[in-house]
């Protein structure tokens, strides 16, 4: 279930956003690059959730990070865990960078910002459609590379690593879940307290569950 297919003329897509403009604006998108496109529509996270297990195939989630019952990256980190094939493109009106490297780290495919036009939009859109990743490059005007967040400091290996570290994981789940030994864990959960500068794993720790569940601002 839920198995990315080859690839096809008419996808099956859900656009998970509550705002109803944005999902036509989406919708109009996907139009314009796959006509028979089959596209679903829900307005808060729980029926996304609802969605995602009752529908046979489907093959790219556009998730808005900010709708109801959405709260932090934890949406996302579900649809990844649950769902490790489907691809998922984050809609945000977020601009840190930051964010957007937590959202990459977490396996999403594309970012798409909530103040891009209509062309970008279909852009990224192509590219995602296409099985390519759809991430702003540097410089791009939606995204703000100003200052040095602490996290920004963190390699993308770092950043999944922090995430996993949620909930008091051992390096061996930890290690099980990334498909890395042990010790490279162990190795990266010395850099994060470092760059970071914490002095244990269980503020690291908190620091992943306050990424995670905290609502996005």
């Amino acid at each position: 279930m839920h198995e990315r297919p080859p690839a096809k003329t008419d996808p099956t897509i859900i656009i998970a956003d509550d705002h109803p403009l944005y999902r036509l604006a989406l919708r109009l998108g996907i139009e314009t690059l796959a006509p028979a496109a089959l596209i679903l529509e829900v307005d808060s996270f729980e029926s996304l959730r609802r969605m995602a297990q009752q529908t046979r195939t489907v093959d790219l989630v556009l998730l808005d990070l900010m709708m109801p019952g959405a709260v932090g990256l934890s949406s996302l980190q579900y649809l990844r865990d649950t769902f490790p094939q489907l691809p998922v493109a984050v809609v945000s009106s977020l601009p840190t960078r930051s964010w957007l490297r937590l959202a990459q780290s977490l396996g999403a495919v594309a970012y798409i910002h909530k103040s891009a036009t209509p062309e970008q939009m279909v852009a990224i859109l192509r590219r995602v459609l296409a099985g390519e990743p759809g991430w702003p490059a540097h410089g791009d005007p939606v995204i703000d590379d100003s200052g040095t967040a602490p996290l920004d400091r963190l390699s993308p290996q770092e950043l999944r690593v922090l995430l996993q570290l949620q909930g008091g994981r051992l390096n061996k789940q930890i290690a099980g879940r990334l498909g890395i030994s042990e010790s490279t864990v162990k190795t990266h959960v010395s850099a994060i307290l470092h760059k970071l500068g914490l002095s244990s794993r269980t503020q690291a720790a908190v620091l992943a569950q306050q990424l995670l569940t905290t609502e996005l601002r």
